[in-house]
């Protein structure tokens, strides 16, 4: 999977690749035909088809003398407006020549006549003004352009497609702060790397789908194979699901044990059992307070089920014999959706870890590495806590050791707030920062939810997951997220690669989900639910 890099990251990593033999001349003629081949295969081209290649003065505009000399061959009419004129010995600017195509000194352009015209007419633009090389505010004649090519879009009937090479110009990239003036894209070609802005706000609502072109920096080199942050694909998630064979049974696909739900919040249960399913899970056993199971059992009549003790309609700390039993039969855990944070839960909690009655005595927010002997409970099936058991876990005394190693935890930024004592503002304001620093002290994979997930390993490696949608912003999505990671990992997939996928998953339901309803107001977590076997075919695992 693609690496996600800082700007300084980048430019070392292309210092490093034009030592090695791959020049800045050779990734310029790379990129620009990567740039030209993803429009080809997103946009339909024939030869009436128009393009205006916005050009600025450095490296980004060079790729897109490029591009445009790459669509050309496709057979659209194509013309690049520069910012300043580079010269008739520039190579790229030659090239173009010697085609014959229409090339524009924009500063020659009085009241910018030709490029409104050009912009009036126009079905593709691609934006090669400053990719990478924003300072923002931008400011003189770049400003101007900006402003006029946005208002001659405001003033059209329709909207052409508007492609960014590298990232939207305007944009920073690395915090993703943006101009006003920025070009909204429908798509990004991102070059060699993603960059961590284009997966920031504002930034990530002017860059539309991001897609990241292979330039020929080799797959091996230091510089970039040091990188710990990834960007999850379609191609990368497909690869990490388990084989299907036809000669298959129920135990082929392992045992996911769900502990959840409480009186107050029997959905919860149900959303994260059927999710197991949904991925994949040969078998899926609820344990439930017994108050609940009857409501559930009709709705989900494929589970089996194990009724826990429970007061007053939630778990008792009674529970814990009952649900240790069936340990061993069962390949993946999953505590904590719906629970709520009554005392007899948190008893049960304590003594599924070994903690015994030990209650939580003012430790909340109080965070410790593991200690070195370990502790952990090996008799735990590799396990998910999730939800209000996050917030029961945070009053343990030495939780990080209790739980077995590694486990998966899967915060919101509120619980992540609980878990740490850290400032939810400041956990958002870097994310995976904040995620990779606990995976490493806590020794557990952290699945930091929100507008782009954040998965950190307690090694190191982390992934990005690419989607921001108001649609996964509804009660319940969380534990649908929950159960396909639990359901993942019951068919034997590791921790952290199971955390990906079902991430991953999740965020593409989410947009299924929408796209299905029309908005993403409607979009329930049930929608998320029945949402997943179309993301899973999506990726080629149907």
């Amino acid at each position: 999977m693609p690496k996600v890099v800082s700007l300084e990251q980048m430019k070392s990593i292309e210092a490093a690749a034009d030592k090695g033999g791959l020049t800045y001349a050779e990734m310029m003629e790379n990129a620009g035909r990567a740039v030209a081949d993803a429009i080809i295969h997103r946009v339909k081209i024939t030869e009436e088809t128009r393009i205006l290649v916005l050009c600025g003065s450095g490296n980004n505009g060079g790729d897109g003398l490029v591009a445009a000399h790459y669509l050309a061959g496709a057979g659209p009419q194509v013309t690049s407006y520069l910012t300043k004129m580079r010269g008739d010995s520039d190579p790229l600017v030659a090239r173009l020549r010697e085609r014959g195509l229409l090339i524009v000194d924009g500063e020659y352009d009085q009241r910018w006549r030709v490029l409104k015209n050009l912009v009036s007419g126009a079905h593709v633009i691609v934006d090669a003004i400053l990719g990478t090389g924003a300072q923002l505010p931008i400011k003189g004649k770049v400003a101007t352009l900006l402003s006029n090519v946005g208002s001659t879009l405001r003033d059209r009937g329709d909207r052409p497609v508007i492609v960014a090479v590298d990232c939207p110009s305007g944009v920073d990239c690395d915090s993703g702060e943006a101009d006003p003036n920025t070009l909204r894209a429908d798509f990004t070609v991102t070059l060699a790397a993603a960059k961590t802005g284009l997966f920031k706000f504002p930034a990530a609502e002017l860059t539309g789908e991001v897609s990241v072109a292979d330039i020929g920096i080799p797959a091996g080199l230091p510089e970039l194979q040091g990188i710990s942050m990834e960007l999850a694909t379609r191609e990368g998630v497909a690869a990490s699901f388990p084989a299907r064979p036809r000669n298959a049974h129920k135990g082929t696909f392992g045992r996911a044990l769900v502990a959840a739900g409480s009186v107050n919040f029997t959905g919860a249960a149900y959303l994260a059992g059927a999710a197991a399913y949904r991925v994949g899970a040969g078998l899926v056993t609820l344990a439930v307070p017994g108050s609940i199971y009857p409501i559930l059992a009709v709705q989900l009549p494929e589970a089996t089920w194990v009724v826990l003790p429970s007061d007053l309609g939630v778990i008792s700390g009674s529970a814990a014999e009952v649900l240790e039993k069936e340990f061993e039969s069962s390949q993946a855990l999953l505590l904590g959706p719906g629970f709520g944070q009554e005392k007899g839960t948190s008893l049960f909690l304590n003594k599924v870890l070994g903690a015994g009655e030990e209650t939580a005595r003012g430790r909340i927010g109080f965070v410790q590495s593991a200690p070195k002997s370990d502790t952990r409970q090996s008799r735990l099936p590799p396990t998910v806590i999730d939800a209000d058991g996050l917030k029961l876990l945070a009053g343990i005394s030495n939780w990080p050791a209790r739980l077995r190693a590694p486990s998966v935890l899967t915060p919101h930024p509120g619980e992540m707030a609980v878990l740490t004592g850290v400032e939810k503002a400041v956990i958002q304001s870097d994310r995976g920062g904040t995620a990779s620093r606990y995976a490493r002290d806590w020794g557990h994979v952290v699945v930091l939810k929100g507008a782009f997930t954040v998965v950190a390993s307690p090694e190191g490696p982390m992934t990005l997951i690419p989607f921001a949608t108001p649609a996964l912003a509804r009660a319940g999505t969380g534990d649908v997220l929950a159960g396909a990671i639990t359901g993942l990992l019951a068919q034997g997939l590791a921790l952290y690669t199971a955390a990906v996928a079902a991430a991953y998953l999740h965020g593409l339901a989410g947009e299924l989900a929408a796209a299905h309803l029309g908005s993403t107001a409607s979009v329930m977590a049930g929608d998320v639910l029945n949402a997943l076997p179309r993301a899973l075919a999506s990726v080629g695992k149907a």
